[in-house]
């Protein structure tokens, strides 16, 4: 009896499953059915797609000229997972490193999208730097493409801040000892350091307030910057083609 009751249960799961591969498979139909369907036939969308993937590429761009979309994966990645990890992460200091241990260790697939997190903000500010390298020793920031360098330029220090900003966030001794100093080293600069320390920290000591104002600036106001420049980037380039050989 309890074998009986044990197949029948199983097989209404591979009932359940059969089921749900087969309405993925008809919704994923019905939307690729809408877009080279219905939409293709008013917008051609099909002819666009191909237009872009049949657009020639100069015979000097070599695995070098990589580097700048490289770095934009990169950011989708991080995007992506950002989201992610925003709906286990609570921004305080009395839960914030809590809830990193949670996805870390509870929440399924949490250490994979942490690490994905954790590597592509390292490779990205790798990327970036050799990017603007590139750029640098191929002479592409010359005029008419100065003002895109100058893009360039402001994109990396958002790269940068984007990743000390990320940093205090799992509100670890190493986060919080990191950004102590790093803020102590902006109350160095004559004239400004002691304001701006205490703009930054929101306080004179690293606290709640310093981890609200980093968290605000690294998922809203960084990210709201950053495509802007990245959409003037974007057009600009295509707009001026990519740049000639040494």
């Amino acid at each position: 009896m309890a074998n009986e009751l044990k197949g029948r249960e199983t097989e209404k799961r591979d009932i359940e499953r059969r089921t749900y591969i087969r309405e993925s498979v008809n919704l994923f139909t019905l939307l690729t059915g809408i877009l080279y369907g219905e939409l293709d036939q008013r917008l051609e969308i099909r002819e666009a797609i191909r237009n872009q993937l049949k657009k020639p590429v100069p015979s000097h761009v070599n695995w070098t000229f990589c580097f700048g979309g490289i770095s934009f994966f990169l950011y989708i990645i991080l995007a992506v997972t950002g989201v992610l990890l925003l709906m286990y992460y609570r921004p305080t200091t009395t839960d914030a490193y809590e809830s990193v241990v949670i996805i870390t260790n509870i929440v399924p697939y949490g250490w994979l999208i942490r690490g994905l997190h954790h590597w592509a903000a390292n490779l990205m500010i790798l990327m970036v730097i050799l990017h603007m390298l590139r750029v640098f020793f191929y002479g592409a920031y010359k005029p008419p493409r100065d003002l895109n360098w100058v893009v360039g330029v402001l994109l990396l220090f958002l790269t940068l801040i984007f990743g000390f900003s990320g940093y205090l966030l799992p509100w670890n001794q190493v986060s919080y000892w990191a950004t102590t100093v790093a803020t102590d080293g902006a109350g160095a600069i004559p004239l400004i350091g002691d304001q701006l320390k205490y703009f930054v920290r929101g306080g004179p000591e690293v606290s709640q307030l310093t981890l609200t104002r980093f968290f605000a600036l690294h998922v809203v106001i960084l990210p709201a910057v950053t495509f802007i420049l990245l959409f003037l980037h974007f057009g600009m380039l295509r707009k001026q083609g990519i740049s000639g050989p040494l």
